[in-house]
């Protein structure tokens, strides 16, 4: 890949995206193992926090994906230090494990050329402001899934005195020395928001509760991050998180959790080209709605020692209602890849979602492909048919990418998955990895 920021020991990205096309040949079960790579929503939060000191974060099992050069690019632009540490593999094929150091702040603005790229770029908003008393954020962007507005980050913030004001397309926030512990009360859940909040916490002046918190892994993994460079947490795990701010912290070494995620996503790959799968380090305790929807759908998923081994043996599978909801519910991010997995299932199924209100961008291509599917408001009802067929198709978002990329390994015939720069962002080496265990899939340059 082309050069973007000069990062050591890491690719930068193209300043345009690639429009290069995924060509999958379908009907062939899935067998072999598959190695599920670090979070990228846990690292993208693991990593801004490197802003809140000035000692070294050391983090490992860092995923080679789109989403986390993007960061990497804005923290360097901030003035944090990455270095390699150690030998990892050339072609990115394993957890890179990074040295990450700000000992002094380059600038207090994240532009709106490189926040643009993804909406997880508002993440430096908090740890700015609480270590530096200052940040200049561009608003974010991201996937077109629907409006995601970062007001709970900013009304939490001005709770804890930070004075803010919105000019020309950025956040200005400024404090009059440290941030004020406060009791923040979220009016719906919100995951970036509750980090945003969690790291601005841990220097501000006294105690700060946060209630309605988001309850995802990814955030209890930040959380005892944060812990081990000597912020005090309690309520890991749970709703309400109490802080005890620090006047500084220090340095630690931190591994990033498996993507749950990645491993939904294989999982069903597995189920719908009848195959059986070993989902190599997946973590089964971070999964369980979709554990429990794949298993009323005929699906077997069994825990073992190395991972979470997934297997389609007793012929079509059961099609099942699910609604997406904030963890523990069953995740949003899953639902397109679960519409694919019932669009191939015997009977219908009712697919809810509540999260984001423009999330069914995925249903036109499916349909193109055969699939039997109608949108009433946030429901959509799927009915099962007997096969899918191969056709062209254009990918809108990163989890609706991969829902196509899925249909075609189920579909007769060719499939051509459209603006796959999309699955970058996200997906480690998902060429690789399928054809590893047997699917006819290559990548063609744009």
């Amino acid at each position: 890949m082309t050069l973007y920021f000069p990062l050591p020991g890491m690719p930068g990205v193209r300043q345009k995206e690639p429009m290069d096309r995924i060509l999958i040949r379908g009907g062939r079960p899935l067998h072999g193992s598959i190695p599920i790579g670090g979070a990228k929503n846990a690292a993208l939060p693991l990593m801004a926090a490197a802003l809140l000191t000035d000692r070294t974060l050391t983090l490992s099992n860092l995923p080679h994906l789109v989403d986390i050069v993007s960061m990497a690019n804005l923290l360097a632009e901030l003035g944090v230090d990455m270095r390699m540490n150690g030998h990892a593999p050339q072609d990115g094929h394993a957890g890179r494990t990074f040295d990450l150091a700000c000992a002094d702040l380059r600038s207090a603005t994240a532009p709106y050329d490189l926040v643009r790229k993804m909406r997880a770029s508002v993440l430096v908003l908090g740890p700015l402001l609480a270590r530096h008393g200052q940040a200049r954020v561009s608003l974010p962007g991201g996937c077109a899934i629907g409006t995601r507005p970062v007001d709970f980050h900013l009304a939490a913030l001005r709770q804890m005195g930070a004075e803010i004001e919105l000019a020309g397309g950025y956040v200005e926030a400024r404090a009059d020395g440290r941030l004020k512990g406060a009791r923040i009360v979220f009016p719906a859940v919100t995951v970036t928001g509750t980090e945003n909040l969690l790291m601005a916490a841990c220097l501000a002046d006294g105690e700060t509760v946060l209630a309605n918190a988001a309850r995802e892994p990814e955030v209890g993994d930040l959380a005892r991050c944060l812990v081990g460079m000597g912020a005090e947490i309690d309520g890991i795990g749970t709703d309400t998180l109490t802080v005890r701010g620090k006047e500084s912290l220090g340095g630690t070494a931190h591994a990033v959790i498996p993507d749950r995620i990645e491993a939904g996503s294989y999982a069903i790959a597995a189920a719908l080209t009848g195959g059986e799968v070993l989902l190599e380090g997946a973590d089964p305790g971070h999964i369980q709605a979709l554990v429990d929807v794949l298993s009323r759908a005929g699906v077997e998923v069994t825990p073992e020692r190395a991972g979470l081994r997934v297997a389609r043996t007793n012929g079509p599978l059961t099609g099942v209602d699910a609604m997406t909801e904030p963890y523990p519910g069953f995740p949003t991010d899953m639902q397109a890849q679960l519409m694919v997995l019932m669009a191939t299932a015997r009977g219908a199924a009712m697919i809810t979602e509540t999260i984001f209100e423009n999330r069914f961008m995925h249903v036109p291509e499916l349909c193109r492909m055969g699939a039997d599917i109608n949108v009433h408001g946030a429901s959509a009802i799927v009915r099962g048919v007997e096969t899918l067929s191969g056709a062209p198709v254009m990918a809108t978002d990163l989890r609706a990418s991969m829902s196509l990329v899925l249909a075609g390994l189920a579909a007769a015939g060719e499939t051509q998955v459209n603006r796959v720069y999309h699955l970058d962002r996200g997906y480690e080496r998902l060429e690789a990895k399928l054809q590893a265990c047997g699917a006819d899939v290559e990548r063609v340059k744009g």
